[in-house]
């Protein structure tokens, strides 16, 4: 398809320095856009600019990001005076993400241990079992079943609410003020979305409270004693950071197993292959994480606070620059044969799918962890599981920045 139909007739030079409207668009499914391929290999530092806020630099190369997420010489915190670019409106408050030092590795410092490697093993044995629980219950009822609803949504919150101390049972009500804060592409609709975030806050903030009152074993009882016993955060970081590790403990993770079982589904030859030798999942889990795009496109801009050089070029200070992780997953000096989905591939755990450096995804082994778990159950208790029904049937979420099937109609 050319770029014209793809991305509504805009502009298509290379190498101008010209703006691109940015995100490029439209995208379908899990297809990552033809212009990531053409900036990383003639316009390394892609001048973009967003529906809101000041232009920016697109960096697409691997090393170029990773250069971006470790070099100290750029920051997360906003420049006074500018306006970051943005696809919405309003400015979305993310607390941690936002952070430099000292704040970031003070904030980090506290739940770090919670999301150890040796943390996520220790919670296996139960995510194994909610996996099967709900594996059992779809079995029983019967194809066809959707994936979405009834095991990619269910599980991570199971997992996440175990860990934080949030009641299983009101994932329902969570789920949609969830839902609602993470609209982040297409349309305006920025108070519905302060609406959900202050409903989210005081849930949370009343789940502290219940917390304060009488201590369980779980994180959030954790952060409220190093917010009362030690003063390590204010209450407003302490009530913003559970909210946050709430949205971010499993509406990526959700939105990933579903899509890795979209992308096995279509990849027939490497879903036997698991099968026929599901020793292969660790591995599997970390081609698929380096395959699979999960973000409609480069958010959350970092600043240089002084001129960087980059292999593309030099970054002037002050300038915003966006990453994306999914172009630089797809780098072939990196990975050989980048689009083809290669489950024995020996470099896959090189990707930069949950970042790196000091803001890298501090979940990520616990994120590794229910990925495995959840195709490890679904393929061993379903080996005949399947689309029910064409690819081209299945629809996709829209005016959010993660991907992921809406419904994943199943038969086995």
């Amino acid at each position: 398809m050319s770029t014209e139909s793809r991305d509504g007739g805009r502009a298509e030079k290379e190498g101008t320095g010209q703006e691109r409207p940015y995100p490029f668009t439209p995208v379908h499914a899990l297809d990552l856009h033809e212009l990531y391929q053409r900036a990383r290999t003639s316009e390394p530092l892609c001048p973009v600019r967003m529906p809101y806020g000041d232009p920016g630099l697109l960096v697409t190369r691997y090393e170029d990001v990773r250069t971006v997420f470790t070099d100290p010489r750029f920051r997360r915190s906003v420049p006074e005076g500018t306006d970051q670019p943005r696809v919405t409106p309003d400015l979305v408050p993310l607390g941690l993400m936002d952070m430099d030092p000292p704040d970031h590795p003070r904030i980090r410092r506290l739940i770090a241990a919670s999301f150890t490697a040796q943390r996520a093993e220790l919670m296996r044995p139960s995510a194994e079992r909610l996996a099967a629980s709900l594996v059992d219950t779809m079995v029983r009822t019967g194809p066809p079943a959707d994936l979405v609803r009834d095991f990619a949504v269910p599980f991570p919150i199971g997992v996440i609410c175990d860990l934080l101390g949030v009641p299983y049972r009101d994932r329902h009500r969570f789920h949609g003020w969830v839902t609602e804060v993470n609209q982040l592409v297409g349309g305006d609709n920025g108070q519905a979305r302060i609406e959900s975030m202050g409903e989210l806050l005081a849930y949370m903030g009343g789940l502290v409270q219940a917390r304060r009152s009488e201590p369980a074993d779980d994180l959030i009882s954790e952060l409220v004693a190093a917010r009362d016993q030690d003063d390590r955060l204010s209450e407003d970081e302490l009530v913003f950071l559970c909210m946050l590790l709430l949205i971010a403990g499993y509406e990526t993770t959700a939105n990933e197993i579903a899509n890795f079982a979209y992308v096995l589904f279509t990849h027939p030859d490497q879903l036997a292959l698991l099968k026929a030798r599901p020793e292969l999942l660790p591995d599997a889990v970390e081609e698929l994480l380096r395959f699979t795009p999960l973000t409609v496109c480069a958010a959350y801009p970092r600043y240089a606070t002084t001129d960087v050089d980059l292999g593309g070029g030099t970054v002037p200070a002050g300038r915003p620059v966006l990453t994306s992780t999914n172009a630089a997953n797809r780098d072939p000096g990196i990975f050989d044969g980048p689009d083809l989905l290669d489950l024995t591939r020996s470099t896959a755990r090189q990707h930069l799918a949950f970042g790196h450096g000091p803001h890298r995804c501090v979940g990520a082994a616990l994120a590794r962890m229910e990925l495995q778990v959840a195709l490890g159950a679904l393929l061993a208790r379903m080996p005949d599981i399947g689309l029910a029904g064409e690819p081209d049937s299945v629809k996709w979420k829209t005016g959010l920045l993660f991907r992921g099937p809406e419904t994943l109609p199943v038969t086995w």
